[in-house]
């Protein structure tokens, strides 16, 4: 397990907890960021394919990146992040953490965990009728990622999803593809 990845998305959870997501919206006169009015927690489990991403330091190297979403015990979402490093048949790399739903009026709200205290803001803001795609955001547009059940997403839905970005206040430009092949 990558201790570098704990350690920065601990760092996501420490900002978004001092107010840094507000900080960025006020300062670039963003709208809130609005989120899918409801998610099925038992739907959106199992195996996500990274399609794009904001680029982030603790991600830095990282392809063919999934995230795989389990019930804990707890009521608590079990999160299993893998990636492998340079390139698709690189070592694997992975860190686990974890997911609580904060908004339980629409489940599209959650906060994740890699490291003890500190939770960031990890919010659905479009997701595919089927589940076949998911795109979660942060409220000071900061971080980015689109998803998919498949390890490639059809150009019509990608260029679908962009717009709608776009909307929200997201500046696409900085997306980056992530390879699966």
């Amino acid at each position: 397990m990558n201790h570098g990845l704990k350690m920065s998305a601990a760092l996501i959870g420490l900002l978004s907890g001092l107010g840094c997501s507000t900080t960025t919206t006020a300062r670039l006169a963003l709208p809130p960021l609005e989120t899918v009015s409801q998610v099925e927690v038992e739907r959106y489990l199992g195996t996500w394919y990274e399609i794009a991403s904001f680029p982030q330091r603790f991600q830095r190297g990282c392809t063919a990146t999934t995230a795989t979403y389990t019930q804990g015990d707890d009521g608590e979402l079990v999160i299993v992040n893998r990636c492998r490093k340079d390139t698709v048949d690189g070592p694997e790399d992975s860190a686990m953490g974890r997911a609580r739903v904060v908004d339980p009026s629409s489940n599209a709200k959650l906060e994740v965990s890699f490291f003890g205290p500190f939770w960031g803001d990890y919010w659905i803001i479009d997701l595919g009728e089927d589940y076949e795609y998911a795109v979660v955001g942060h409220p000071g547009r900061d971080y980015l990622w689109i998803l998919s059940r498949t390890p490639a997403m059809d150009d019509a839905v990608y260029d679908a999803v962009l717009q709608r970005l776009v909307a929200q206040g997201y500046q696409t430009e900085r997306l980056v593809r992530t390879p699966h092949e």
